[in-house]
C-alpha cells in the first residue's frame, strides 16, 4: 500500500480520463490520495473528486505563484470547507523565487497567513519552496517558536539545510519523482539523511513523472516508481518504505484516518 501525497487532479491533463487514472492507482495499490489545491476557486471541485472514493482527500490554499491582492479575504474561504471530512491540509503555500518579479513580499505575507490559519485549525501545512531557501527557513522557524504547526516540505528539491531545518521543527519531507533524475544528486545525498519515519512519497502529478516514465505525463500509480527507487536509496525493502510513509502520512494528516 502507497499514498500519493500530494497530486492535482483536477488539472486539464485528467480532464478526459480521471476515473481511469484514479482506477489505475488502485491497481497498482496505490490506496489514498491527496489532491491539492493552488487557487480557491478549485475548492468546489477538489471536493466533488474527492467524493469518487473514500480515500481521496483535498486541500485548500493558494499556490505562491497564484497570489493576488488580498490573500486574507480570499482564504476566508477555506472556513466554508473545513467541516468536510475529506478536508484534511492547508496549502498548497509556500515561496517561489524562481520567475522574475515573483511579489516576494505578498508571497511571504500569504504564507504566514497560511501558518496562522494552518495552527489556528490544527491542520498539516503543505509548503511548495523553489529558489527561496533562506526565506523559507526564516519564515517557518519564526512562526514555529509563536505557535507549533505540523507540515510538510512537498516535492523537495531544496537544500540539506534546509531539510534538516524543516526536521528540527517536526516537519515532514515528502520525496516526488525529481529523486529519480540523473541530475539529482544533492536531493539524493539529502535525502539518505532524512529518517524513514519523517518522509512520505508523491507524484505531484500531472508533473515530473519519475523515471522509467520521464516526460510522459505522470499519475499517481506512478508513485510506485519514486517508492522503489527510495527503497534502494535508503537500503530497505519496497514494503517497508510503502509501510512506513503510509504510516508517516496518517501520523500528519490525523484527519483523513477518520475520514
Amino acid at each position: 500500500m502507497l499514498i500519493d501525497s500530494h497530486c492535482h487532479l483536477n488539472m486539464s491533463d485528467f480532464a478526459k480520463d480521471l476515473d481511469e487514472i484514479i482506477a489505475n492507482a488502485k491497481n497498482n495499490q496505490i490506496n489514498g490520495l491527496l489532491t491539492i489545491c493552488t487557487q480557491l476557486d478549485e475548492l468546489k471541485e477538489l471536493k466533488l473528486i474527492s467524493k469518487k472514493d473514500k480515500n481521496i482527500w483535498y486541500s485548500g490554499g493558494i499556490h505562491p505563484n497564484n497570489i493576488k491582492a488580498h490573500v486574507s479575504n480570499q482564504l476566508d474561504i477555506i472556513s466554508n470547507y473545513v467541516s468536510d471530512k475529506k478536508f484534511i491540509a492547508i496549502g498548497e503555500t509556500g515561496l517561489d523565487y524562481f520567475y522574475k518579479n515573483p511579489k516576494k513580499e505578498m508571497q511571504k505575507n500569504s504564507f504566514i497567513k497560511h501558518i496562522n490559519i494552518a495552527r489556528e485549525l490544527d491542520l498539516p501545512l503543505i509548503v511548495h519552496t523553489r529558489d527561496a531557501d533562506r526565506d523559507t527557513i526564516d519564515i517557518l522557524k519564526s512562526q514555529y517558536k509563536k505557535g507549533k504547526f505540523k507540515g510538510v516540505i512537498h516535492c523537495f528539491s531544496a537544500t540539506e539545510k534546509l531539510a534538516m531545518e524543516a526536521l528540527d521543527i517536526n516537519f515532514y519531507i515528502s520525496v516526488s519523482g525529481i529523486v529519480t533524475f540523473k541530475n539529482a544528486e544533492s536531493i539524493r545525498d539529502t535525502i539518505k539523511k532524512v529518517p524513514l519515519n519523517k518522509l512520505l512519497v508523491e507524484t505531484d502529478a500531472p508533473y515530473l513523472a519519475p523515471v522509467p516514465n520521464r516526460g510522459k505525463r505522470n499519475e499517481p500509480a506512478f508513485v510506485k516508481h519514486t517508492a522503489e527507487f527510495l527503497s534502494v536509496l535508503k537500503n530497505v525493502s519496497y514494503e517497508k518504505i510503502a509501510i512506513q510513509t503510509t504510516e508517516n502520512f496518517f501520523n500528519l494528516f490525523s484527519k483523513a484516518a477518520s475520514a
